[in-house]
């Protein structure tokens, strides 16, 4: 209301000065960073970033062609029912917290070093024990056979893994039949339970809360799925050797959802997208950012199941239109440890998105963001923008190595 008021004609007199007011910031008062003052100053370690170094890979060793490129060449496209030759090869990538190496589709907590494998091509879930050297693994789980109503079996591949927090016996993994195995290495390599998804489409991503009671998976068909293992027989089906199927207790359908923010839907047509990933904010667990296959992103407040962020950049075949959605690689965004800053790479330029994601409507990202929100707790003000780093190449999967945060 400020610009309506008409201002005061400046004296003529020189005013005396107010004494200097003494004034301490809440981090020299408490010693802590406060959530609002890591958000005011996250603009500058945004714009931190920078690539260091790019390690390409080489489709000639020691003078031959890599035999891993040619079988994805030669097989990819001609496998009956299976992921599009675009989404063949390494989808996840992540870093053990105790034993900081690098993992392919890692169990996140492990009491020793195991590297955990799958693939979209197999329905087996390979554990190996780099405590020692050998191409073998050390377990092997699988899944149930189905056979199809012809009679034939029906193809399972794996598509993403996780396993409790506090428990690194039990180990979970989406396949491409709409279906999360949950295992208990203690008792069987078959899975003691099935979450189904009452579909045939595939699971590309799914999540853990923090309390291992909230499982999470999202896919193909643009629904994000909920089941709860609190209380009755799913609880105690983790506790039995015998065979459970579940369906999730809830499904959300993403685009329903969008449909809801009405500047969003005035200037694009809302239709239902594959769901590359889904993740949790580790500095906001009530946070669920998803990725679409066109390259959007957003955040799902899942006490209140309602899209609260939302980024949209132009899609790949915009630019290119011989480039359709069933032929782009399945990319994996991942979170920043703090600050709720979520980074995935673009799906039309080389490079990654920055996006500020903070769990409020001073996020430039919220649907409810007003560009003359001032900062809050008195800290000068950051420009509140997302940010876009140039790279060398093209970025599938962002995974940030774990370390020390203060609190």
């Amino acid at each position: 209301m400020d610009k309506y008021l008409v201002p005061h004609k400046p004296s003529s007199q020189n005013p005396s000065k107010p004494p200097p007011r003494w004034s301490r910031s809440l981090i020299e008062l408490n010693g802590r960073f406060e959530p609002n003052y890591r958000h005011s100053v996250s603009g500058l370690l945004m714009e931190s970033y920078s690539e260091l170094r790019a390690f390409p890979h080489l489709y000639h060793i020691n003078g031959g062609p890599c035999q891993t490129h040619l079988n994805w060449i030669d097989n990819g496209a001609f496998l009956y029912d299976q992921p599009s030759i675009g989404k063949q090869g390494i989808s996840a990538l992540d870093f053990d917290r105790k034993c900081m190496i690098l993992k392919l589709f890692i169990a996140r907590v492990m009491n020793l070093c195991y590297v955990v494998c799958t693939s979209m091509k197999r329905n087996e879930v390979f554990i190996f024990d780099i405590s020692y050297i050998s191409s073998k693994p050390s377990e092997v789980l699988r899944t149930r056979p189905s056979v199809s109503v012809l009679g034939s079996n029906i193809h399972k591949g794996l598509t993403d893994i996780a396993s409790t927090s506090l428990d690194d016996s039990r180990i979970l993994a989406s396949d491409t039949y709409g279906v999360i195995n949950v295992w208990d290495r203690r008792m069987s390599a078959f899975p003691c339970l099935e979450l189904t998804t009452d579909s045939r489409g595939t699971l590309n991503s799914i999540q853990l809360n923090a309390e291992d009671q909230i499982i999470f998976g999202a896919g193909k068909r643009g629904f994000v799925y909920v089941w709860d293992l609190r209380g009755g027989r799913t609880s105690s089906a983790l506790q039995s050797n015998k065979e459970i199927r579940h369906l999730p207790l809830t499904s959300l359908k993403l685009s329903s959802m969008l449909e809801k923010i009405g500047p969003l839907k005035a200037q694009s047509d809302i239709v239902s997208k594959e769901i590359h990933s889904i993740n949790i904010d580790p500095s906001c667990p009530h946070q669920l950012a998803f990725h679409f296959d066109d390259g959007w992103s957003g955040v799902l407040d899942v006490h209140n199941f309602e899209v609260t962020h939302i980024h949209c950049p132009p899609p790949a075949w915009l630019n290119d239109p011989g480039v359709s959605a069933d032929l782009l690689y399945l990319r994996k965004p991942s979170w920043l440890p703090i600050n709720s800053i979520y980074v995935v790479g673009s799906s039309t330029d080389n490079g990654i998105h920055i996006l500020d994601f903070y769990p409020d409507s001073i996020s430039p990202s919220h649907v409810d963001y007003k560009e003359d929100v001032q900062s809050l707790s008195g800290v000068k003000k950051q420009d509140k923008q997302n940010r876009f780093v140039p790279l060398s190449e093209e970025l599938l999967h962002v995974q940030f190595i774990p370390s020390t945060v203060p609190s």
